[in-house]
């Protein structure tokens, strides 16, 4: 096994898996997955979970059969659940002005979007409420731009979160390439935080190199 090919294919796996809270989706993706998967990654990503669907995914978009913006439906994540999961769940009008009136509200930091997380029309997506909510409001393009920045806040407080515990344990091979896999995302959205983002960006940067906390595993 080739250390830089498991990496990279977990990385774009990683990825492919997150599209629905990566602003811009597969027209943003795509590109990155034919420029960095290379034969041997390709060869490892096939092993990964979700993997062979990723690898047919990029054959797909080499050979001109799928779009750069696109996807074909059968190779979505998670079986395409997220994207259909709104389909028996219509909002009422009701609902449709306690939406509209909470995201012109929102900004984004912690106590809005624990707000907005509380609305009984955000509630009713369960887990899903994050790719529910963007299925809902796809083809009214003021409301679905305002949804984007509410996904990008979400995401950057999660891996804010993890990015704080991941310091804080014993450094594992295993960690360290999970680090190197993730890291992208943390590069894009730790910056949001400003100067203490970017400090814990560094943190997260020294700690992969910082031989004090290594461990080797069992």
């Amino acid at each position: 096994m080739k250390p830089k090919a498991n990496l990279i294919a977990q990385k774009l796996v990683n990825l492919y898996r997150q599209e629905h809270v990566i602003l811009g989706g597969w027209a943003v993706l795509n590109p990155i997955f034919v420029e960095e998967a290379s034969d041997d990654v390709l060869d490892e990503m096939a092993d990964l979970p979700t993997g062979k669907m990723l690898v047919q995914h990029i054959k797909n978009l080499r050979s001109g059969k799928t779009p750069m913006d696109s996807i074909d439906r059968n190779l979505l994540p998670y079986g395409g659940s997220m994207m259909e999961s709104t389909a028996v769940t219509p909002l009422t009008p009701e609902q449709w002005n306690e939406l509209t009136q909470a995201l012109d509200k929102f900004v984004p930091n912690q106590q809005s979007l624990t707000n907005l997380q509380n609305l009984s029309v955000v509630k009713k997506f369960g887990d899903e409420w994050l790719v529910g909510i963007k299925n809902v409001v796809s083809e009214k393009p003021e409301l679905s731009a305002k949804w984007k920045v509410v996904m990008q806040t979400w995401r950057a407080y999660h891996l804010w979160d993890m990015a704080t515990q991941i310091i804080k344990q014993p450094l594992t091979e295993r960690l360290r390439a999970q680090i190197q896999a993730d890291m992208p995302e943390y590069e894009t959205f730790l910056p949001m935080f400003d100067k203490p983002g970017q400090d814990l960006l560094a943190k997260l940067r020294s700690f992969m190199s910082d031989t004090k906390h290594h461990e080797t595993e069992d």
